[in-house]
Order: structure tokens, then C-alpha cells, then sequence
């Protein structure tokens, strides 16, 4: 019997994650650099486990189509965040850094797994983490949509 995704086979209709924990964690670095060819592959699962001490990366598009499965090439880097309450990060879910919303989650690239996640961000414009004035220690949450 083959295996079916159901994110493939569009089994889901709605989103399927009635409650969740937020996911809570800090900047342990913080980046500077901006690309416009990157070629990231989102990929087509809207989900990923967060784990207590993964380090994941932080990217932010102005491409508001990303989504999963979709290829991101306009990128900016924010940097690099450690995981210090764990829960499942989703597709929507809203990042806020410090105390400033920043964006909404639209997808994750596997290009340096199992090393760390892509973590792409959609946001209305492209700065990186150096221009946001990002510091590390800065609180980082992933909290469902509203």
C-alpha cells in the first residue's frame, strides 16, 4: 500500500490545528545580508516539530505568493533563533520578535537540514536582521494565527 501525504493529497480542508503551545525561544545570532536569486524550496508539508534546543534560521521574503512547495528567491536574513519551549510551528502561524509582529510563516526549506531549518517569513519588505536592529538574546515567539 503506498504512503499518502496529506498535504500532497489535499486531505486537509481546514486547518487541522484547533489548539496549539506557542513556540518561544532567543536571537543567538543575528545576520546582515539580503539576496534576490536564493532558489529556496519550500517544501510542501505546512509543518514542522520545533523541538527544546533546535536552532533554526530565520528568513524573511517580500514574496508574498510563498508558499509551500513554491520556490522563494527574494530573501533577507534575520538570523539564527534556539528553541526554548517546544511545540509544531504551522504554515500562518505569526513571529513576533521582541515585542513587534514581524510577519507570518509561509513555508520551510530543507537546504542544510539536519544541520537547521529554513524558517521563510513573509513580510511587506525585505530588510535584514542588522537593519531591523536586531540584538541577540531578542525573544523570538511563533504563535497560531488569530
Amino acid at each position: 500500500m503506498a504512503v499518502v501525504d496529506p498535504y500532497k493529497s489535499g486531505m486537509f480542508k481546514k486547518d487541522p490545528y484547533f489548539k496549539k503551545k506557542d513556540c518561544e525561544g532567543e536571537l543567538c545570532v543575528v545576520l546582515d545580508g539580503k539576496f534576490e536569486g536564493r532558489k529556496l524550496q519550500l517544501m510542501v508539508p505546512r509543518s514542522r516539530a520545533f523541538l527544546v534546543g533546535d536552532i533554526h534560521e530565520l528568513i524573511a521574503t517580500d514574496e508574498q505568493e510563498a508558499a509551500p512547495g513554491a520556490e522563494v528567491n527574494r530573501i533577507a536574513y534575520w538570523g539564527f533563533f534556539e528553541v526554548d519551549k517546544a511545540t509544531v510551528v504551522a504554515v500562518d502561524d505569526e513571529i513576533t520578535i521582541g515585542d513587534k509582529a514581524v510577519g507570518r510563516i509561509a513555508g520551510f526549506d530543507e537546504t542544510h537540514m539536519p544541520n537547521h531549518l529554513n524558517v521563510v517569513i513573509k513580510v511587506e519588505e525585505r530588510v535584514p536582521g542588522a537593519e531591523l536592529g536586531l540584538e541577540l538574546g531578542d525573544k523570538v515567539r511563533i504563535v497560531k494565527k488569530a
